[in-house]
């Protein structure tokens, strides 16, 4: 069952990477991070405010050490992978995503060996193998779909609905399959207060990014979901080389668990909240 919930996760990704890269050009996806405010805002929402937000929740709640650790891995590993796709979704501002994705999980990769060491003394962070698994999962397959597109706009095109089927049809299957491959991690942090900690921490992402988001609605969204959903590959990196103790993977993967089955639902009610506001 785990190789399965493997396999869709690494199909969902690399799928939806690639689809996202043949649908736009280089240009678009840079003028869509112009706004240097917007960028700056979410740099904030990401790199200072949800790692402080991950500490204040541990504290508040009196987490185990291990799960605190494992939220606060969450709360400073930035550029989720399912960023693009949960925009989509939720109809936002697609071209920001990819960009603002891509901008976060290469930050993440400097960030994370810069700040934990400061938040947890004695922790090395092997920032290669995160690089490593950035550019295996996502980079590569995007800029692939970047190039095909630039190169081979016909072929680009017919490629797209074949690339959004894999990814769409592969996004549910892979939320429910890590969670049933995984029921002995949750049934793990029950009674923990670990779950509770990892929905405040996607609902507080979510609520940082939407007020930082600007006056664009699909910004918002973009920014919002960006901000709620954390990088699992970077967390789970330093979790599982870092760290003795299962319980800090477990409350990585549990929370990013939790996360999609909060976000993917919540998507769907805002793409219907925006076409109600289109009618209107």
């Amino acid at each position: 069952m785990n190789k399965v919930a493997t396999t869709a996760l690494l199909g969902f990704v690399v799928s939806s990477m690639m689809a996202m890269g043949v649908a736009f050009t280089v240009r678009q996806i840079i003028d869509a991070l112009r706004d240097v405010r917007l960028v700056l805002l979410a740099l904030l929402a990401n790199f200072v405010a949800m790692p402080l937000g991950a500490l204040a929740l541990d504290k508040m709640l009196g987490l185990d050490e291990p799960l605190g650790v494992g939220l606060l891995l969450l709360g400073v590993a930035a550029g989720a992978p399912f960023l693009p796709k949960l925009t989509e979704l939720a109809k936002g501002n697609l071209p920001f995503a990819v960009g603002i994705m891509v901008l976060l999980a290469i930050g993440t990769v400097g960030y994370l060996p810069l700040v934990l060491p400061l938040l947890l003394p004695g922790v090395t962070v092997n920032s290669a193998k995160i690089a490593g698994w950035l550019f295996l999962l996502t980079l590569l397959p995007f800029a692939t779909g970047l190039a095909l597109k630039a190169r081979y706009e016909e072929v680009a095109a017919r490629v797209k609905p074949l690339l959004d089927w894999v990814s769409n049809a592969t996004l549910v299957p892979m939320v429910l399959l890590l969670a049933v491959a995984n029921i002995d991690k949750i049934l793990h942090v029950f009674g923990t207060r670990g779950i509770l900690a990892g929905v405040l921490l996607i609902a507080l992402g979510f609520g940082i990014g939407w007020m930082l988001g600007g006056p664009d609605l699909d910004t918002r969204r973009a920014l919002a979901l960006g901000t709620g959903q954390r990088n699992i590959a970077a967390a789970l990196v330093v979790a599982s080389e870092s760290f003795s103790d299962p319980s800090v993977e477990i409350m990585v993967m549990v929370v990013t668990i939790v996360g999609l089955l909060t976000l993917v639902p919540l998507c769907h009610v805002l793409a219907n909240h925006g076409v109600e506001q289109s009618a209107k």
